[in-house]
């Protein structure tokens, strides 16, 4: 040890300084790869997923519109209600 105050904690700075100085350049090629892999294969498959979902989706709402347009029922003369409105023969 030196005499000098604080040297050791400069030496450990300067080491805790080239570990990371090492380990940068593969942690940005890491990265890179790993965004790569987002964009080629995540993002396809997601964007594929997520449109079949749509025109599934789009297809379960025309058969829910077909549905309620048959159970609609168009008001009419109810039994002994006469004639209707617009016949030309109103009460």
């Amino acid at each position: 040890m030196t005499n000098q105050p604080g040297s050791g904690f400069e030496d450990f700075g300067r080491k805790v300084d080239e570990t990371l100085n090492k380990a940068v350049p593969r942690v940005e090629e890491d990265l890179k790869r790993v965004i790569a892999y987002l964009n080629d294969e995540v993002v396809p498959s997601v964007r594929q997923n997520s449109s079949r979902a749509l025109r599934v989706a789009s297809q379960e709402l025309i058969k829910l519109a077909e549905l309620i347009e048959r159970r609609t029922v168009i008001p009419g003369p109810g039994p002994g209600a006469g004639p209707g409105p617009g016949t030309g023969q109103d009460k």
